[in-house]
């Protein structure tokens, strides 16, 4: 049995697993942070915030020494499930943690 938890990640708590809601890859044990099982990609800010000052190229906020951009994607279908911007050498958040057993009870699984 699959529960939706976010917009594009699914629990199987029948495999006790997190999932792509897109495709139903199977991604990591869901016990684990799911960000762990995904394809994982670093991205340039200029790329993605470009400047709003006409002749500025660069601003504190473009600085990849105080901040970084982390794209999460799934392994099968590559759909973005998740982002974050960390300052350099931060771990990867972990942002969500179930009670796996209270969603079992809750599903009656």
């Amino acid at each position: 049995m699959k529960v939706r938890i976010t917009e594009n990640l699914d629990i199987d708590l029948t495999k006790v697993m997190w999932c792509c809601h897109n495709c139903s890859q199977a991604i990591i044990d869901a016990r684990e942070n799911y960000k762990k099982g995904l394809l994982i990609a670093e991205r340039q800010l200029e790329e993605v915030h470009p400047s709003l000052v006409s002749g500025q190229k660069f601003s504190f906020t473009h600085d990849q020494k105080y901040c970084r951009l982390i794209e999460f994607y799934c392994p099968n279908c590559g759909i973005m499930v998740e982002n974050e911007y960390l300052p350099p050498g931060h771990p990867l958040t972990h942002d969500i943690e179930l009670d796996i057993d209270a969603l079992n009870a809750k599903h009656g699984v």
